[in-house]
């Protein structure tokens, strides 16, 4: 039986993971003007679902670019070089996410139906999201879900991102739920694997950045993934029911 489900954000509900992508993109370019974005947007598919300090570590060091950032640390003012890295791609990342029009774009629409399904039958709704909590907020009023969610968990919110069940563990927590009888719905193998190291059951459905990474995992009895989301409404009220 499944008492709760919680949602991630970026690439589940909403494709900012594109977004993302292309705010990396321009941020590594202007450290390295010989770089394309198309590069450094199939790189991001490598580490896509991780904390932001290691996407920036990762792709500095796959694209060369500590001395470059190094010399911009003091102007920044900023302590290391992935930070500069962040610094650079959060002034094009926020300022993308706070357009309504290109943020509405990257819908899920198929997520969102599952979301509001759930919502219907009167589940009780969490969110687990790497992203910090100003940029997530600004995202669900964009998308008016906000109130969907009894408890909004954020990177801010624990000390290990995911693949660490950190998250996941506090939300089983703040609703005084079984991991056992938590349905977490993801798009990537980091959420997958911090769904599962909570024990809980998980549901994935796959994006072009996180798809060669999800079948890569291992077959497990509480994981389903899903390719083509226009079946996921049907895959996820017949896993619930047989649960």
């Amino acid at each position: 039986m499944i008492d709760a489900v919680f949602f991630d954000l970026d690439g589940t509900l909403v494709q900012t993971e594109a977004l993302k992508a292309l705010s990396y993109a321009k941020a590594a370019i202007k450290l390295d003007p010989d770089l394309t974005e198309d590069q450094v947007i199939e790189s991001f598919k490598e580490v896509v679902g991780l904390p932001r300090k290691q996407v920036a570590e990762k792709l500095l060091q796959m694209f060369d670019l500590e001395n470059a950032a190094s010399e911009k640390v003091k102007e920044l003012n900023v302590d290391k070089p992935w930070q500069v890295l962040v610094a650079l791609r959060m002034e094009n990342y926020f300022a993308m996410i706070s357009d309504s029009d290109i943020l509405k774009k990257q819908l899920c629409p198929y997520n969102l139906e599952l979301l509001k399904w759930f919502k219907k039958e009167n589940y009780p709704l969490g969110l687990a999201t790497m992203s910090e909590r100003r940029e997530a907020f600004r995202v669900l009023d964009v998308l008016g879900i906000k109130s969907y969610f009894s408890f909004i968990a954020t990177i801010q919110d624990v000390e290990h991102g995911k693949p660490d069940p950190e998250i996941y563990g506090l939300l089983a927590s703040e609703f005084e739920v079984e991991s056992s009888r938590c349905l977490v719905i993801e798009d990537s193998a980091n959420g997958v694997k911090a769904a599962l190291a909570a024990e809980m059951s998980c549901i994935v459905v796959t994006t072009e950045y996180t798809r060669e990474g999800v079948r890569k995992l291992p077959s497990y009895d509480q994981l389903v993934v899903v390719d083509n989301p226009e079946n996921l409404l049907d895959v996820a009220t017949d896993f619930v029911n047989h649960n």
